[in-house]
């Protein structure tokens, strides 16, 4: 399966290590951070398609996330995560319910969707409104998802269309819509999770809040970091 212009593996943003400063001659130089990959616990690749997005799948289902609001959010008691979903080639057609969703936060709880009445009291709108520009696109599909297919489990508070538990996913679907969690105490930095449960398989997408040390890290070595994955990840010559 490809992924459009996907990494092998979700980087920097999840988890990194960085190497002690060094000298050479009279200047300090740091040497780029070394990737860290979180483990999922499920077999399956993880790709990281911008700074704010990031994608998981494995033989059965693909799931990808923009999480720049986010970030932005800290502290705030709602989460919006921006998502997309599909089946591999060959599988079956598959009904993605609200109970196949959930959140896992750094301090190991796992928060499921609220409902819709639940969203609709929660004063989102301010929310969606800032998701309008603080968003990166994520119209990464495999080439067979050329069908465009709206996830309404949360449909735009100012529509008359009304949310759905359900919606069907095919292989040549290409699913996007917004999800909602509630965060009991706020949003907080660090390892998150978004659960994904397809008929036979789980798909775990990693996403890490980040702080401003962090961001600034991942801005400065998003080339060197990208390279590492890709030379770590390619294929061997047999010996």
């Amino acid at each position: 399966m490809k992924a459009k212009n996907a990494l092998l593996l979700l980087v920097v943003g999840l988890g990194v290590s960085v190497a002690p400063t060094v000298v050479r001659g009279d200047a300090q130089a740091q040497e780029p951070p070394q990737v860290k990959i979180p483990q999922p616990g499920v077999p399956q690749i993880m790709t990281m398609e911008a700074k704010f997005v990031r994608a998981a799948y494995n033989n059965e289902g693909y799931v990808i996330i923009g999480y720049q609001l986010v970030n932005r959010s800290v502290g705030e008691d709602w989460m919006l995560l921006e998502v997309g979903v599909t089946v591999l080639d060959n599988t079956p057609n598959f009904q993605l319910n609200r109970d196949a969703l959930s959140l896992e936060t750094p301090d190991g709880k796992t928060i499921p969707l609220p409902t819709a009445s639940e969203h609709r009291e929660g004063n989102t709108q301010a929310l969606q409104n800032r998701e309008k520009v603080q968003r990166d696109s994520i119209n990464y599909f495999p080439p067979s998802a050329s069908h465009a297919c709206a996830l309404t489990f949360f449909p735009d508070l100012n529509s008359r269309v009304l949310p759905v538990d359900e919606v069907e996913l095919s292989d040549t679907r290409a699913c996007l819509g917004r999800l909602y969690f509630k965060i009991p105490g706020g949003i907080t930095y660090g390892q998150h999770w978004l659960n994904v449960k397809f008929e036979k398989s789980l798909v775990r997408v990693p996403f890490r809040v980040l702080t401003k040390e962090e961001e600034k890290l991942m801005d400065k070595n998003y080339k060197s970091i990208s390279k590492q994955v890709k030379d770590a990840f390619k294929p061997k010559k047999p010996s």
